[in-house]
């Protein structure tokens, strides 16, 4: 099981986390919400709990824990500018299906 980052995606982190003067790193998760089930949530990490796993990479720490990591098993995150508008983007492998907003997924 796996998590990746981009390098963007791990710049923009460390970036978020230097300005905010502490954390472990940041954490990946999934909550039931929007019209197709599932959303991400990305949050900062000061203490890890037991049932987490942490994936470093690019010198930033992604944390998930055991029951998001069965829907984000292999997705990468990459933080994209799109014109004005900039944002993190993930590559979940998992997703059968989209809304049409691309606020929530479902596996």
């Amino acid at each position: 099981m796996a998590i990746t980052v981009t390098e963007a995606a791990a710049n923009h982190i460390g970036n978020y986390l230097q300005n905010r003067g502490k954390g472990l790193g940041i954490r990946l998760g999934v909550k039931t919400s929007g019209c197709s089930g599932m959303a991400y949530v990305l949050e900062f990490v000061d203490e890890l709990s037991d049932d987490d796993q942490v994936f470093p990479s690019h010198g930033v720490k992604v944390v998930v824990d055991e029951k998001s990591l069965v829907y984000l098993d292999g997705t990468e995150l990459d933080f994209v500018k799109h014109g004005l508008n900039e944002g993190f983007e993930f590559k979940n492998p998992n997703i059968k299906d989209e809304c049409g907003c691309g606020e929530s997924f479902n596996v």
